[in-house]
């Protein structure tokens, strides 16, 4: 071997060493990325549903912040709870309360109203009696008439003042008032403090469907605000009265029963409720502002059993009865609740 052929054997053998460690190096380099890159999966993919149950507490926070600061209406609930039941052909809506009041006082109860019939001498009216309401409504329309949620109803009330405990009278229905109505129920995108409001409009007929001299009825158009926020109720209902052509005789089954009704009844009201966990609570005050007369119900309910709830209701005005329009009485009654009052 020469000294030529030496050095290029050098050489060859210092590349192949080069190549060697050059592969060496790249081999790591490409497990130092598999390494590296798995790492970064772990991480991310551990990392990822913190982050996602962080964003969803976050979330669910909120939304029990906002729940807290403006609470659920109790109005919106029931306007919900109604609207998936409302062509059930099982279920019966109820409109306004229902109630049996068992035990029931009323101070000055009409007795002229028991001159004009055939009753023998000696027998009266007792200002303690039964009285109770069924009051149910119905939705006409299954599709929106002009805003989303809206709904039109029809809705009849009826209630009863029972003389069951004078039976030396027989047991006398001694008034009974009938009240069928239409009424278009809208909510209104109007929110304030964070409450929810609703506009309703309607018809409606009151009589006591009683024979010329004992009859008393009247129609009227309302409108009714009603606003609800958490556990509080309130609405404004005003309202017109439909004229009517005045009686020539008293005795005349045409015409007017009652054209002084609004200077006791008033012309508008006002209800305001509230409700806890075991309470309910409502009270309605209407008037005329010009003749200073008009009446305050008030009406407490607690848990009894099952649906039923206890009530203790207090009124004091006119007009708790359309025969005692025009007369001042106060009635308590105690009883049970049917419904709930809102």
């Amino acid at each position: 071997m020469t000294f030529g052929d030496g050095i290029c054997t050098v050489l060859q053998c210092s590349v192949l060493l080069r190549v060697r460690l050059l592969r060496g190096c790249c081999l790591r380099l490409s497990c130092g990325l598999r390494l590296l890159s798995v790492l970064v999966a772990v991480v991310v993919g551990s990392a990822y549903p913190l982050v996602a149950h962080a964003q969803s507490d976050s979330s669910a926070t909120t939304d029990v912040n906002q729940e807290d600061e403006s609470g659920d209406s109790q109005v919106a609930e029931r306007v919900e709870a109604e609207r998936q039941d409302a062509f059930n052909p099982y279920v019966i809506t109820a409109h306004k309360h229902n109630f049996l009041l068992p035990l029931s006082y009323t101070s000055n109860v009409n007795r002229p109203s028991i001159e004009v019939q055939d009753i023998p001498e000696g027998l009266d009216y007792r200002p303690y009696e039964v009285n109770f309401q069924i009051s149910l409504k119905a939705q006409v329309n299954q599709r929106k008439l002009l805003f989303t949620g809206d709904a039109l109803f029809f809705g009849f009330t009826l209630e009863s003042w029972w003389q069951l405990y004078n039976s030396p009278l027989s047991s006398p229905f001694r008034e009974t008032n009938y009240q069928p109505e239409f009424f278009y129920l809208t909510p209104l995108l109007w929110g304030p403090y964070g409450g929810t409001t609703a506009l309703a409009v309607g018809v409606e007929h009151q009589s006591n469907g009683q024979l010329q001299n004992l009859s008393r009825s009247w129609n009227r158009v309302y409108a009714e605000l009603i606003y609800g926020r958490g556990s509080f109720v309130a609405s404004l209902r005003p309202w017109y009265r439909l004229v009517e052509d005045e009686k020539d005789d008293p005795s005349d089954a045409e015409g007017d029963d009652n054209p002084d009704i609004l200077d006791f009844y008033g012309n508008a009201q006002l209800t305001l409720g509230w409700k806890s966990q075991t309470l309910e609570l409502s009270s309605l005050i209407r008037g005329n502002y010009s003749t200073g007369k008009g009446a305050i119900d008030t009406t407490i309910t607690f848990p009894m059993f099952g649906k039923f709830r206890g009530m203790i209701q207090y009124f004091n005005g006119y007009g708790d009865s359309l025969i005692d329009y025009n007369r001042f009485q106060h009635r308590l009654g105690v009883g049970i609740a049917l419904t709930n009052l809102f």
